[in-house]
């Protein structure tokens, strides 16, 4: 992965700055604060409980892992704005004004492109196969449900009464109402995110208040306290 060229001292545009949209992985977050509140259980009763060098290894290990699980899930989030677009990663900030943008890419993962040639993931907005499933199946139901609705005044009835069902919630199986077939086909939360994200692009790649360099800043207050918490507990078990 390159490494975008530092910031310029170009001016920065007077004026308004927009409100962030803040894009996080909800699952991401719940997991990791289960996770959290594990390692955090079993260190503390470590500390209490235990005695001699148990205590300083159950110190190092919270040291090197609360910040470690707290990068990978509650960390990460993508903060976008009409000037552009913010992606806090586990171990980095990445700046990336629109008019640096080049693409986006929802594969595996879902990516972002800068003219440079330069890619970075999107920890927060992780792509779910399942996900795509679902709204894949989603989808053929509804294209099922409006091809039987053109058949007949029968038809057209058993639509509006499962429209009607979807839009009050009734249904289990997600499918909307006909409110929400105009907005076009369905599909996974990520790859809405990604839509949104590359419709802002378009809209504000040209405009004068997104121009600017693509930055670049490690987190250091996540690498340091992980360094050293690795580097002390790899210590202590070895002289055991």
């Amino acid at each position: 992965m390159s490494t975008p060229q530092p910031q310029s001292s170009s001016p920065q545009p007077s004026g308004p700055v927009s409100k962030d949209r803040a894009y996080r992985s909800p699952a991401g977050i719940s997991g990791g604060v289960l996770v959290l509140a594990l390692v955090l259980w079993l260190g503390i009763d470590a500390l209490v409980a235990g005695d001699g060098s148990t205590r300083w290894k159950a110190l190092a290990a919270l040291v090197f892992l609360v910040p470690l699980v707290a990068a990978y899930t509650v960390r990460p989030a993508v903060f976008a704005n009409d000037d552009r677009m913010r992606v806090r990663n586990p171990f980095r900030v990445i700046v990336l004004p629109w008019s640096r943008v080049d693409s986006f890419r929802s594969a595996y993962t879902n990516e972002v492109f800068t003219e440079g040639g330069a890619k970075y993931q999107l920890w927060s907005v992780p792509v779910s196969l399942r996900g795509r499933k679902k709204a894949a199946r989603q989808e053929d139901r509804r294209a099922v449900g409006g091809a039987g609705g053109a058949g007949g005044a029968g038809g057209r009835r058993r639509g509006s009464v499962l429209g009607g069902m979807g839009q009050f919630g009734s249904r289990g199986d997600g499918v909307g109402s006909g409110a929400v077939e105009a907005d076009g086909p369905v599909r996974a939360e990520a790859d809405k995110v990604m839509d949104e994200l590359r419709e802002l692009w378009e809209a504000r790649q040209a405009a004068e208040g997104s121009r600017g360099e693509v930055t670049v800043r490690w987190a250091y207050e996540v690498i340091v306290p992980v360094v050293v918490g690795a580097v002390a507990l790899g210590v202590l078990l070895g002289v055991g």
